[in-house]
């Protein structure tokens, strides 16, 4: 239960003291995801001037504490410590209304937000500010809860205060405000009506150019931003918004903006940052590594730079360079250090240090990479012919969640299954499905275990429940579908089940080629082929290529298809549907 927090015990003998004033400071809420933040407009600082948040004793009301208001006090912290937040809300609100203390307004306040009572949070959040009017938090504060209900005319002159302690920040921090309320043409005129007084600031531009873009003008956003950059050339916020406004409708337009930038600015170390972040996004991945390299070099203790480097390494076969990239972001303290674990456990791999890899992978103790790198550890076992101690590994690994489990139940079929112990397999899918009985990825493994071992039965009863628990998994139509077609009579059923998976998944070339092998199964062999050659121009698989040659060969196509056998077995010389039908049709 949400509760808020408990002022301390030696607050309430002050209060119980009997002094005039309430002397303490209300406690504050724990902070909420959905609590309003007021923006940081900081005060200019002066050697003489109080603490933002202090109060002068002397503008206090004077308040006797009086026993009813003591109750009150204590009757809505217990109500907020025991979880009863609109008891909290509703008595810290008549406490304000009654005594117009700027403490208790505040506190009134924090709890309203808090409760997600709008309408009391500002009534408290005015009375504070005009009980303290110096307090620029309080006026924060307000501008906040004015702008997220839309009354602009009213947070206009609060605004206007704000911007006259710090108007340069103060304008940055607008800005962002006005990215999280709802963007409107009065919201872009008041912003713009703010920064008619200052024509020269480019944070003032910057803060219009957001207004803009939240209510979906983009043409005045990129036109205040121009100004801005005009006023500042160079300046990486300008133009880090202008890229994102571009991104909106061009990512070429943006990419090329930024590049443009950064030739003008090359120290400009934020846009780079973005830039190379969207080129990995365009998939444009050599650029990307040539950014992020240089990156790495002008944020030497950056761990997300040195790890996206590290990663595009990675994915570009440069497994040494990707190590190297990868240690140095551990040795700067990654939110993930899991993540880096299990990439240093792939690069070694790549280069063929298995027992490296295997290291790597063990130091992962939790998270989502627990599992992945727990299945990557067996397979490392059992490649290096440790199978029983790759399983053991598995069931002694405990994940997370359900998900996690089920993925290490299928990970040690995985297991068995390359090391062809069907029997195996089948068995700890079967355990598995003791314990999660409707887990659909664990009945379409077992389905595929059991076609291993023939129990057909077996199979459609757990591909149809799978299609009771998924209707629209393409797959489970598909298996189904497929194995009835080829290991079965049943063809006519089997053709209306992959009509549907091809429906679900039309250029998926798996279906394709199932549709087609059922057409063949039925006797449409022109119709057939239509399907085996489209499956087999999206992918070159071994398997259609097998099932394309039969039906070009029963056509009277037999040098074509043994050309098409030819090609694909020189590029997968171990693939055992290809080997058997060139036993069956060429002995």
């Amino acid at each position: 239960m949400t509760s808020l927090k408990l002022l301390p015990l030696c607050a309430a003998l002050v209060l119980a003291t009997g002094c005039s004033q309430l002397g303490v400071k209300p406690a504050q809420p724990a902070a909420t995801a959905t609590q309003p933040q007021p923006p940081a407009v900081a005060a200019t600082p002066h050697a003489a001037a109080p603490a933002p948040d202090a109060i002068d004793p002397a503008s206090l009301p004077k308040q006797p504490l009086t026993p009813d208001i003591l109750f009150k006090f204590l009757v809505a912290e217990v109500a907020g410590q025991r979880g009863d937040i609109a008891l909290a809300d509703a008595t810290y609100l008549d406490l304000a209304r009654q005594t117009r203390d700027p403490r208790i307004a505040r506190r009134a306040a924090e709890v309203a937000m808090f409760a997600h009572d709008q309408a009391g949070a500002l009534d408290a959040a005015r009375i504070w500010a005009g009980a303290e009017p110096g307090s620029d938090r309080a006026r924060q504060t307000l501008a906040v809860l004015l702008l997220g209900e839309g009354r602009f005319a009213e947070a206009e002159p609060v605004l206007r205060e704000l911007l006259k302690q710090d108007t340069a920040t103060g304008f940055l921090h607008l800005s962002a405000l006005m990215g999280r309320v709802r963007g409107s043409a009065d919201g872009v005129a008041l912003i713009e009506r703010l920064a008619a007084d200052y024509p020269d600031l480019p944070e003032a531009r910057i803060a219009v150019a957001q207004a803009a873009a939240t209510a979906g003008d983009n043409g005045k956003a990129l036109a205040a931003l121009a100004e801005a950059e005009r006023l500042r050339p160079g300046w990486e916020p300008a133009a880090l918004l202008h890229a994102q406004l571009l991104d909106r409708t061009s990512h070429a337009d943006a990419l090329a903006f930024m590049q443009g930038f950064l030739a003008a600015h090359p120290d400009a170390r934020e846009l780079r940052l973005a830039y190379a972040r969207a080129l990995v996004n365009a998939n444009r991945l050599d650029a990307a590594r040539t950014e992020f390299t240089r990156l790495t070099r002008d944020f030497p203790g950056n761990a997300e730079v040195s790890f996206a480097a590290g990663l595009l390494s990675l994915q570009m076969g440069d497994a040494a360079t990707a190590r190297d990239l990868l240690a140095q972001t551990l040795e700067n303290k990654p939110r993930d250090p899991n993540a880096v674990q299990f990439y240093l456990g792939q690069a070694a791999e790549q280069l063929k240090q298995p027992d490296v890899a295997a290291t790597h992978y063990a130091r992962i103790e939790g998270g989502s990479y627990l599992v992945p790198a727990r299945a990557r550890q067996a397979a490392l076992l059992a490649q290096a012919g440790k199978l029983d101690e790759a399983v053991a590994l598995l069931k002694a690994t405990r994940g997370e969640n359900t998900a996690q489990n089920v993925r290490l139940i299928q990970a040690q079929a995985e297991v068995l299954r390359e090391a062809k112990r069907y029997p195996a397999a089948f068995a700890a899918l079967s355990d598995g499905l003791k314990r999660y009985p409707d887990s659909a990825d664990l009945l379409y493994d077992h389905a595929m275990a059991a076609e291993k071992l023939g129990k057909l039965d077996v199979l459609e009863s757990d591909l149809r429940r799978v299609i009771i628990l998924r209707p629209d998994d393409a797959q489970a139509y598909n298996a189904l579908g497929y194995t009835l077609a080829d290991r079965t009579k049943r063809v006519d059923e089997a053709i209306k089940l992959l009509d549907k998976a091809l429906a679900l998944a039309p250029e998926d070339p798996f279906i394709l080629d199932s549709v087609g092998w059922a057409q063949y199964r039925a006797g449409n062999l022109a119709r057939a082929q239509d399907y085996l050659e489209r499956a087999y121009k999206l992918r070159p698989d071994p398997e259609i290529a097998a099932h394309l040659g039969e039906v070009m060969w029963f056509r009277g196509q037999r040098d074509e298809a043994g050309k098409l056998w030819q090609s694909s077995l020189q590029n997968h010389p171990q693939n055992e549907v290809l080997l058997e039908t060139l036993r069956r049709l060429k002995p």
